[in-house]
């Protein structure tokens, strides 16, 4: 597939092989839960869990029980936890103060005989410029690869749960690569903590570490050096992306100018940067037809029922939702004539955090990049990009997106989506004032 961009990283991308039988994708968060522990119960020689963070509660403690449980069982067993350093040590947003996950990770490793560390990763000094957005759990060869982070909504634990891709992919090499980058470039890290052990240190204390942790994770990348070079067969390549025009952004926006055919998007929340509008722009010129699945305003985890006390947080899915909007009546022409289609998922009072990408019949990625400006320049990002160049994947990605769209409604004209007006009051009010100061596009940039 040519690439339109000059300096194209698309075609140089080292991969490795891929059967495709090693390719499984699971359907829902409960069967990724019980995959998950499925998996660490039956580890042999390592677990490496990499997310935002985990979370006290439920499903948290059956996670971290399960993981002392594996150590006991096989005291060999390398178990690293890796999560943000910042996100580790504050309570839930819009709730009252609390100690944060770090104070439980402390307490669970003085109730347990074995050891499983729980490191913390700075990306910046302060959680609203950066954090550690990496996915991934490999256990022994197998990488698990979903957007999620580990509570009890993201693994269905009790009635609710947040709708993601779970995905497991058998590659020893795969696994050896992300599994090194963790260890050189992330605990090798001064500036990286454990953060089950009391005494933390200061976030202040670390600055100087976390400058140089972040200026080297711009320039690395994963080591591919036992995959090869592009070839005309079924592949998985590792990105990784830190910064402004980082490799994972100029991939995703070189795959967008890269289809012919049909492209679809998935984001949880619909802030596109300007580089991924332009080349969707581009896309449409030139007739690919286009899907992006975005949930609902009420399916966005920052969501708060009007019947509940406003805060600001609550006012994020709305604009998302006039960015959505906005979109649309740029586009209607292209909605018309089915060229463009917007598809809002929606599933009682769940919730929605996909991402990724399909393009035409051979490239799909699996990141938990939001394909926002935050993503694109803030915060440590991933993804694993699957080449399929013989269409060897095309039912089990057929199966997928038969799946994720399920739930959804297709948008027929802009003038579906609510408006200012329709807001509540207390939102429309931090809107309209947030309009007026003219701080709604560094909001855009920062959330």
């Amino acid at each position: 597939m040519p690439s339109l961009f000059k300096r194209s990283l698309l075609p140089k991308l080292r991969s490795f092989p891929l059967a495709a039988d090693s390719l499984t994708i699971l359907p829902s968060a409960a069967e990724f839960r019980r995959c998950l522990l499925e998996r660490i119960a039956t580890a042999r020689q390592r677990i490496t869990l990499v997310a935002l963070y985990l979370q006290e509660d439920e499903a948290g403690q059956e996670i971290l029980d399960a993981l002392h449980a594996a150590k006991a069982a096989r005291p060999t067993l390398e178990i690293v936890v890796v999560v943000d350093w910042l996100r580790a040590q504050r309570g839930l947003i819009g709730a009252a103060k609390q100690p944060g996950n770090s104070a439980w990770y402390q307490a669970q490793t003085r109730a347990h005989e074995t050891e499983v560390p729980i490191y913390g990763v700075p990306v910046q000094t302060r959680e609203l410029f950066g954090v550690l957005h990496l996915k991934g759990f490999i256990i022994d060869d197998c990488v698990i690869y979903s957007g999620a982070s580990l509570n009890n909504v993201y693994l269905h634990k009790f009635d609710k749960y947040r709708f993601d891709r779970y995905h497991l992919l058998h590659n020893k090499a795969l696994a050896d690569s992300m599994q090194g980058l963790v260890y050189k470039e992330l605990l090798a890290s001064h500036a990286v903590c454990r953060l089950d052990l009391p005494s933390l240190p200061t976030t202040r204390s670390l600055r100087g570490g976390i400058g140089d942790l972040r200026s080297r994770l711009k320039s690395a990348q994963y080591d591919t050096r036992a995959g090869g070079e592009p070839s005309f067969s079924l592949s998985v390549s590792p990105l990784l992306g830190l910064g402004k025009n980082n490799p994972l952004s100029r991939v995703i926006c070189e795959l967008i100018a890269a289809s012919q055919l049909q492209l679809t998007i998935c984001t949880p929340y619909f802030n596109l940067p300007l580089a991924v509008t332009r080349e969707i722009n581009r896309a449409l010129e030139r007739g690919v037809k286009i899907d992006i699945i975005v949930g609902d305003k009420t399916a966005n985890d920052f969501y708060i029922p009007p019947s509940e006390p406003f805060k600001v947080i609550a006012a994020l899915p709305y604009l998302y939702e006039i960015s959505l909007r906005r979109f649309a009546k740029r586009h209607q022409a292209a909605i018309d004539k089915g060229l463009l289609n917007l598809h809002l998922w929606r599933d009682g009072d769940n919730t929605y955090h996909l991402k990724g990408m399909w393009v035409d019949q051979r490239y799909t990625l699996l990141t938990g990049n939001n394909l926002n400006p935050r993503a694109f320049r803030l915060d440590l990002e991933n993804a694993l990009l699957i080449d399929d160049p013989r269409s060897e994947l095309l039912e089990v990605r057929a199966r997928e997106l038969e799946l994720i769209l399920q739930n959804t409604q297709r948008i027929a004209s802009f003038r579906e989506l609510d408006t200012l007006l329709d807001y509540p009051e207390a939102v429309g009010k931090f809107l309209r004032r947030v309009s007026r100061v003219k701080i709604e596009r560094l909001l855009y940039r920062m959330l």
